[in-house]
């Protein structure tokens, strides 16, 4: 009978908590608890919740292991996860600690060895009758266990660096509960960082450092996406896998935006990552790895204070930050774990009482540090330097466009603007340093130099032989490397002239000419197709030519070509591109007896997306990009009919005005705008006019420069002005490609029409912006009739009225 007893509740005690073996289950009830192995699975079997180690740090003479109690990826082979209960308070193994529901209801966390309270969830429940559940979106909910739908607490509330599909960000205006998200510390120490995401007073949602300087936006709410990121609400499914729906609300009770995707299927997250970047990433099964969607900001070099204090931050660098001369990593453990906040220390403090004596060390080609003091009454960079050795607390200054500027205190967000090898403008920043740091280094200088002299003689047979057998091996090598390069980072690669022309077979295949250049097709790595654009010898000098390569290939966007790469020698240039494979536009819509005729919906997305990518180039980017040449041989299509329009920057590239070969190269009638050919100054609005055309052609099928014009009794009608006049008549359906058959959305036709005849409108003020062109295509914004473009009639009255007479 002892025996019997004694096994009853053995077999109690076992039922308390759920082993490793067990059958997995998605809930969590009074008297249970999680400890160990033992994980909570959601009924769809993506999510789990349990303990889980993120690595260890060393403290002193210790080394501390983190574990922590929170929910991941359940089905992804890399441990990722989504929440944590105890990011602030981590513990010291799985078994040290157990997860349960305490008598008030809630869920805590309790020390083994003493029952103390490790995390709560807090919440205010009056009922002790509650369970905890894992849902299938990831979500760790309360509930009351008689009335499941009531939830008294869940972890979507609560978030911490991840911000799951579903989940909301923004404020309850009862209860004043903010939901937002903050970066990790580091990659093992999961506590709050410096970087939060949270909703911005216009309705964006914004990226800030220590809660009180914004460094990225989203920009404002339109009614169907933020400003600055349309590409998130792209419908159709060839555009992306990861098709993102987003929903904002602003009502009288909370403030919040939320986001899903079209296949749940998918593990898709995005986290505020320690370097303050946001991404969202998508698991590839295929590759077994996490591929980056899309990046918040672009660059690191974006985020501010990224690097921390007395760091340069350059963008084609890895990692990207690094010590000014004088100083060295404050924290060395905490740069290899992706925190570099802490930034870097003199090697020689500063002595206000030997102030006078202190040296400046000049940084050429920077973006100068926030927070600037101008002193107006210095005219001369003597002066500048000697207000700045007149004031303890100044750590360097600048002197350019006859202005003086100094910084008092640490330098923060201090950027390389180009190759470190260049002074740019011939303009620098001066960083103080102790007179003892150019002794310091005298006396370094005169050691190292008799050393090196000792070990270059003797390694130099070794170094000779070792290069001869490298060279064959590395050139095996530079695809992978290349193809590394251009997938995992957003910069361009700069490839050797000799890999190239192997990669396109000496330029055997040519696939497309225009006035920048032919292109031909290649591979690289024997499987990665690649465009390469050979450009003609009136390039810039290739210091210029490198500078304006990496600022064109750091734009980004769904709409845009993406530049992988450059080569030059001698007066050769090329351009490395993205393959798309099913070609430009004016193939499918102009050349396409053996291609299939695009469906209307096809036109009216490529209409759309290009669209998009003019209103980044002219509203987004740093600096105003007017592409100047937008036609249809300029807009490409990938494998999923997506458009990208390429040849954008081509201007800044090539250093010169083209604007006479494109006239030359179209005549009078094409996709100018009027004030171009009167050589007034352009505006973003030339991109507008030719865009313009280019949905008449989308809606035709055929070209305007070359087309046929309707001959009526007296005059010819310009097809431009046809559109114009079968909108008065209200017969637009007669306009479209005969090859569609008829099989079109009138509605979609007649907003194509109308905002055509406003694109092309003479006068530029009349014409729309490509933010309010996007608008009009996603049917948020109404059009009235356009007035008839009377410019584009009497030119062709006139041509018409010139043929009669001879």
């Amino acid at each position: 009978m002892t025996i019997l007893l004694a096994i009853v509740v053995g077999l109690h005690l076992c039922s308390l908590h759920f082993p490793a073996s067990s059958a997995a289950t998605n809930t969590l009830s009074p008297g249970q608890s999680l400890t160990g192995d033992d994980k909570l699975v959601s009924t769809n079997g993506k999510f789990a919740l349990g303990f889980f180690e993120t690595g260890s740090k060393s403290s002193g003479n210790h080394t501390l292991k983190y574990w922590y109690l929170g929910i991941w990826f359940n089905k992804v082979p890399k441990k990722t996860h989504v929440w944590i209960a105890n990011r602030a308070s981590p513990v010291t193994d799985s078994t040290s600690s157990h997860l349960t529901i305490s008598p008030d209801g809630n869920l805590v966390i309790l020390s083994r060895a003493d029952n103390s309270k490790i995390w709560s969830s807090q919440a205010n429940i009056t009922a002790n009758n509650t369970i905890a559940m894992l849902l299938d979106t990831g979500n760790l909910v309360i509930q009351n266990s008689s009335n499941p739908s009531h939830i008294l607490w869940e972890s979507f509330d609560h978030p911490t660096d991840v911000f799951l599909p579903g989940a909301k960000i923004g404020l309850n205006k009862i209860t004043g509960l903010n939901r937002r998200i903050f970066s990790r510390r580091d990659l093992v120490d999961q506590s709050p960082g410096a970087y939060s995401m949270e909703l911005g007073i216009k309705g964006g949602y914004q990226l800030v450092w220590n809660s009180s300087v914004e460094y990225w936006s989203s920009g404002e709410w339109n009614g169907r996406y933020f400003s600055r990121i349309p590409e998130m609400v792209l419908k159709s499914p060839h555009y992306t896998p990861f098709n993102f729906q987003i929903k904002f609300v602003n009502n009288d009770q909370e403030v919040y935006f939320t986001y899903s995707i079209h296949d749940e299927s998918i593990p898709l997250y995005t986290v505020l990552e320690a370097t303050g970047q946001r991404k969202a990433l998508a698991w590839l099964h295929d590759a077994q790895g996490w591929q980056a969607v899309f990046t918040h900001p672009n660059d690191q070099c974006d985020v501010h204070a990224t690097c921390g204090p007395y760091t340069v931050c350059n963008d084609n660098t890895f990692p990207s930050c690094s010590c000014m001369r004088g100083f060295s990593i404050a924290s060395p453990d905490s740069w290899i774990l992706e925190d570099r906040t802490g930034g870097c220390k003199r090697n020689t403090p500063l002595d206000c009482a030997s102030r006078k004596s202190d040296i400046f060390n000049a940084i050429p080609a920077i973006r100068l540090p926030y927070k600037a003091h101008v002193i107006e009454s210095v005219t001369s960079a003597g002066q500048c330097e000697n207000f700045c050795l007149g004031n303890c607390s100044c750590t360097a200054y600048f002197f350019g466009n006859s202005s003086c500027s100094i910084w008092l205190g640490e330098l923060v967000n201090v950027k390389q603007q180009i190759d470190d090898s260049t002074s740019g403008n011939g303009e620098f920043l001066h960083i103080r340093l102790a007179p003892g740091e150019l002794q310091a280094r005298k006396n370094n200088n005169g050691l190292i130099i008799g050393a090196v002299i000792c070990a270059s003689l003797a390694t130099l047979g070794v170094l000779t032989l070792l290069l001869l057998l490298m060279i064959r091996r590395n050139r095996k090598k530079l695809y992978c490397h290349a193809l590394n390069n251009i997938y995992a980072v957003n910069r361009v690669v700069p490839f050797k002239h000799s890999d190239l022309r192997r990669a396109t077979k000496n330029f055997s295949e040519q696939i497309g000419a225009g006035g920048f250049g032919s292109v031909f097709k290649g591979l690289l790595n024997k499987s990665t197709p690649i465009a390469v654009k050979r450009l003609g010898s009136y390039c810039q000098v290739e210091k210029q030519f490198r500078a304006e390569v990496s600022s064109i290939g750091v734009i980004h966007h769904t709409n845009l070509v993406k530049l992988i790469g450059f080569s030059c020698k001698g007066d050769e240039r090329l351009l490395v591109y993205e393959y798309m494979s099913n070609g430009s536009l004016d193939t499918h819509l102009f050349r396409s007896n053996n291609i299939a005729t695009l469906t209307w919906s096809t036109r009216y997305q490529i209409a759309l997306g290009v669209a998009r990518g003019l209103a980044y180039l002219h509203e987004s980017c740093r600096d105003c990009i007017i592409h100047c040449d937008i036609k249809p041989q300029n807009i490409l299509l990938d494998g999923s009919f997506v458009p990208k329009i390429a040849d954008f920057g081509m201007a800044k590239l090539l250093g010169r005005d083209f604007s006479r070969v494109v006239t030359t190269a179209r005549g009078t009638i094409g996709y100018l705008a009027p004030e171009w050919i009167s050589g007034m100054a352009i505006t973003p609005k030339v991109d507008v006019y030719a865009y313009g055309m280019v949905l008449l052609e989308l809606i035709s099928g055929k070209m305007n420069s070359h087309r046929e014009s309707i001959s009526c009794a007296d005059h010819i009608v310009y097809f431009p002005v046809e559109v114009a006049h079968k909108l008065l008549e209200g017969d637009v359906l007669s306009l479209v490609d005969g090859k569609l058959n008829g099989d079109v959305n009138a509605e979609e036709v007649e907003r194509v029409c109308k905002l055509a005849c406003w694109c092309i409108q003479e006068n530029e003020l009349d014409r729309p912006t490509m933010g309010k062109v996007v608008q009009i295509l996603e049917g948020l914004v109404k059009l009235d009739l356009p007035p008839m473009p009377r410019l584009l009639q009497s030119i062709v009255e006139n041509s018409w009225e010139t043929r009669i007479q001879h």
